[in-house]
Order: structure tokens, then sequence, then C-alpha cells
């Protein structure tokens, strides 16, 4: 087309307003045209890439047992309030502080239980080969805090058992915990931001002076927080020793 137009006005003579408005006219038209091929690829890129987050989320939702929906709505609520107080919360956590009934608070529950159980029993099976590999290697020597140091349960409802919420950086939650330890206290210790990082809660809890073989007899359970210290509301700085008063939990 472009070229027809060329050749007639090759061969005629127009005022030169007619030419400059032929120029400005076929001018756009070359360039679209032109253009298409790159539009379509870049198109069929952005597609490519929507299926392929599309595939990863759906994966992502079946290993926490959530269907599209819920993933979905865990991803908006980590973009809001919720995800700048708690970061790196896990979905069912997450969904759960936020249910809006109960049987939406239930069903998080019951499914946080069964991941935790799961989790629970393969640390256990690491913890049997951590042990023995720790016997070939230094036998006689006092293991350090083992994998299977964390637990995953939940705040106790005995009115003697303490919990104690600390974070990382925070030398007042150190002296705090080494203070409840040597005054023989039982209590289950709930680190906040740790981002289910199992490394940086043993890390921390070795740091803090945690003695092993009470964690072993139960006397004390590291735990990651999860999202409990924002559930229970309570006012004021880490560290937070809080203990079930009258059915409430109050800070000590």
């Amino acid at each position: 087309m472009t070229g027809s137009i060329l050749s007639i006005l090759t061969f005629r003579t127009y005022s030169p307003q007619l030419l400059l408005l032929c120029v400005l006219v076929i001018t756009p038209i070359f360039v679209l045209a032109q253009g298409t091929p790159v539009t379509d690829s870049h198109v069929s890129h952005n597609r490519r890439q929507a299926l392929g987050k599309a595939d990863t989320h759906e994966h992502l939702s079946r290993e926490w047992g959530l269907n599209p929906a819920e993933w979905a709505r865990y991803q908006r609520l980590m973009k809001g309030p919720l995800g700048v107080y708690s970061t790196n919360l896990d979905p069912l956590t997450a969904l759960g502080i936020e249910a809006r009934t109960e049987i939406e608070r239930r069903r998080y529950a019951e499914l946080q239980v069964l991941a935790e159980a799961r989790r629970v029993e393969k640390l256990l099976v690491y913890q049997r080969a951590y042990d023995a590999a720790w016997q070939r290697l230094f036998p006689g020597l006092q293991p350090v805090m083992s994998p299977a140091a964390i637990t995953t349960t939940p705040i106790t409802n005995s009115p003697q058992r303490l919990a104690v919420f600390v974070r990382d950086d925070c030398p007042p939650c150190e002296k705090r915990v080494q203070r409840l330890q040597d005054d023989g206290t039982g209590f289950d210790l709930y680190m906040v931001g740790s981002g289910q990082d199992d490394s940086q809660l043993r890390q921390w809890a070795t740091q803090a002076g945690v003695d092993p073989n009470k964690v072993r007899s139960g006397a004390i359970s590291l735990n990651h927080d999860g999202g409990r210290w924002q559930s229970l509301g309570l006012a004021g700085d880490l560290p937070a020793v809080i203990q079930k008063v009258n059915g409430q939990w109050q800070r000590q």
C-alpha cells in the first residue's frame, strides 16, 4: 500500500500541503506494522510469566492444604498491617489470626496442628541420626543444641507454666532467660520474628546459655512465635514473661 501511494506521488504533481498530509498518515501505519511482532512477543512472555506464577501459587497452596482462594487471601493479608507487624508469618497462622468465622478458625487450627505434627515427626527422625553422629564423632562430649530442640507446642494452659517471648539482638531477653533458668523455672520460650528459621532459634538459645538437657527433659521448650505474641494483644516491649491468671494471660 505504501509503495503504490509513493509511486502515484512520484508521477503526479501535488501541493506541498497534500504531500505532507500523506506522509503524516502513512508513517504511523508503517511503524505500527513494523512493531506488531515485538508487541506479540512481549505479550507472549508476560503470559508465560503469569502462568508460571499461577502454577507456583497452586503448588504452594496444596502444600499447606489450602485452596487457591485461601492462598490469595493470605497474600493480601501479608501486604497489609498483619504482614508489617508479623513478617514471614506462615499461611495457616495468618489466616487463623484473621479468621472471619469460628469455622474458619477451627479449620486453620486443625491444619496447623497436622502440619506441625508432620514437621515434628521429621525432626525426631533427624534427631536420632544427629545423636548417633555426635556419639560417633565426639564420644563423651556434651551435645550442643540439636535440630530437634525446636518444638511447635501451643501456649500451655498450666497456671504454673510461664511463656517467655523474646527476639533476636536483645540483650535484656538473654538476661531474663538466664535468670529464669538459674532459678529452676520451667518455661516455654517463643522467638518473635524468627521467620520459622530453626537455625536462628537454636543459635539464639545457645548464645543465651539455654541448657540443652533442660530442653530435652521438657523443662524448657523452644518455639517459633508464629504470630502468638500479636494474637495475645499484650502491651510493652520484649522480653515478656507471661502467665495465665484467672483465665487471662498477664505479664509477670
